[in-house]
């Protein structure tokens, strides 16, 4: 909503190339509390003090010698392209009327003067141009916020994918299918993996892993948990088992949608062997 004040103080420019109707206007702006008031005599000198000044409403004449309005209104075209041209005309010819609004007068008002609608058409004018210019930079704000937003979050992804490098040996992200869509890092070569394993999906990644625990964690990934570090583990080959590490989140879409899952890994193989050495050795 717009304040009274912000309407009184509006920039208002009167053209016509009779000075009684200039002082007419003037006189009736001021008595209604307008402060904000140019006017001009020289219908060529418009586009030059619009460009200046950007006026909230300016009242033109369309009958003047060497420049009528509706030049001045093709020279403020230009000024105001993809924008909003706030011209009130000024006519005593009814028919300039329509071809005044094709032109892009947004209002106009008949001579001689009747002062009340004069009035009441300028006021709505200037509620509509101040309305239009608070909604274009809160455009503009947004646009920029949007921007800012973007930049930031890319910043806090940019820092994540670092983390999650430093902190795991590997990033994964699967689709809602549980196929694999991304992994970095060498999942495939700690896992023994070929990329079709990758991309077949979770319950394809090959044998020996302990079925409990893959059923487990089977488990949380179809019923869309997150889960922080969970250990499983496989029997390999050559007799030794690997253990693995993993955390994960389920991802939704603006919409609420599950989309699937990301997280990280990593294996523990060397920490678990550790692990079961010292707790072997406190036994004895």
């Amino acid at each position: 909503m717009l304040e009274a004040a912000e309407i009184l103080n509006a920039s208002i420019l009167i053209v016509d190339d009779q000075q009684v109707n200039i002082i007419l206007l003037e006189q009736m702006l001021r008595a209604k509390g307008y402060t904000n008031i140019t006017s001009t005599m020289d219908a060529s000198a418009v586009c030059e003090l619009h460009q200046q000044h950007r006026y909230d409403l300016i009242l033109l004449d369309l009958q003047m010698p060497k420049m009528d309005g509706f030049q001045v209104m093709e020279g403020l075209q230009a000024i105001e392209a993809d924008s909003y041209l706030p011209v009130l005309v000024v006519t005593a010819q009814p028919a300039h009327k329509l071809r005044a609004l094709r032109a892009g007068a947004k209002d106009f008002v008949s001579k001689p003067f009747d002062l009340l609608e004069v009035q009441t058409r300028i006021h709505n004018m200037l509620e509509v141009r101040l309305l239009y210019r608070k909604l274009d930079s809160y455009n503009k704000l947004l646009e920029q916020t949007v921007q800012e937003r973007t930049a930031e979050l890319r910043e806090s992804e940019a820092r994540f994918k670092s983390f999650t490098e430093l902190s795991s040996d590997w990033y994964w992200e699967q689709d809602a299918s549980g196929r694999f869509t991304k992994v970095s890092g060498p999942v495939l070569e700690m896992l023994g993996m070929e990329t079709d394993d990758v991309s077949g999906g979770a319950s394809k990644l090959g044998g020996g892993w302990n079925a409990t625990e893959r059923e487990q964690l089977d488990a949380n990934i179809a019923a869309r948990k997150p889960f922080l570090d969970f250990i499983y583990s496989r029997s390999n080959a050559n007799g030794t088992t690997q253990y693995l590490q993993v955390s994960g989140e389920p991802i939704f879409d603006t919409h609420s949608r599950y989309v699937g899952y990301r997280g990280i890994g990593m294996d523990i193989t060397e920490r678990m062997q550790q692990e079961q050495q010292g707790l072997q050795y406190n036994q004895i």
